[in-house]
């Protein structure tokens, strides 16, 4: 039995190590793949706004319900940070954005984050800072955390199974080399 836990142990524990970078690995490139979207809205957007087009012609009159769809918005702010027109609502009112992110987005230019503005709806959004104030855009990530948990399935389904593939190896090897004694 010591020989096979010599021998098991460390090869379970890099199986394990290997099953959680698979896994975050996946993860990431699904969570940030979830703002390419709003990256290219918001920029463009800003492009225009700057160029002085008018904001009401740069964010669809017809309203997202964040919270039953998957289609994205924009919100415009100005500079003190004041809803200058949205295509989004919650609860018949256009979301309240975290403490602090127009601060950062003014000193950086631009800002990605998952908001959650109710418990269930989780967004990816995107702020983009331009001359005159700024511009978010946003879609939910309700299918994304869908997939998340699927990839999370498919990881731990693997990872027993390897688990259990090295167990029968080690134990395969133990026996063999006993019996070569």
């Amino acid at each position: 039995m010591k020989v096979f836990l010599k021998i098991f142990i460390p090869t379970a524990i890099v199986a394990t190590i290997l099953s959680g970078m698979i896994y975050a690995a996946v993860q990431q490139d699904l969570r940030l793949g979830a703002n390419d979207p709003q990256i290219q809205m918001a920029e463009d957007t800003a492009v225009r706004l700057e160029a002085n087009a008018p904001v009401a012609t740069q964010v669809s009159s017809d309203k997202v319900d964040v919270a039953k769809s998957l289609a994205p918005f924009l919100i415009v702010y100005n500079d003190e940070g004041q809803v200058q027109t949205a295509s989004v609502s919650l609860n018949g009112q256009v979301p309240s954005l975290p403490n602090g992110v127009l601060d950062y987005t003014a000193e950086h230019g631009q800002d990605r984050i998952t908001w959650q503005p109710k418990e269930g709806v989780r967004i990816a959004a995107v702020v983009q800072k331009y001359k005159g104030g700024f511009v978010l855009a946003g879609r939910s990530l309700r299918e994304i955390e869908l997939r998340e948990e699927k990839i999370q399935i498919i990881t731990l389904l693997g990872w027993l199974v390897t688990i259990g593939a090295l167990a029968i190896f080690t134990s395969g090897f133990v026996y063999f080399a006993k019996r070569k004694k």
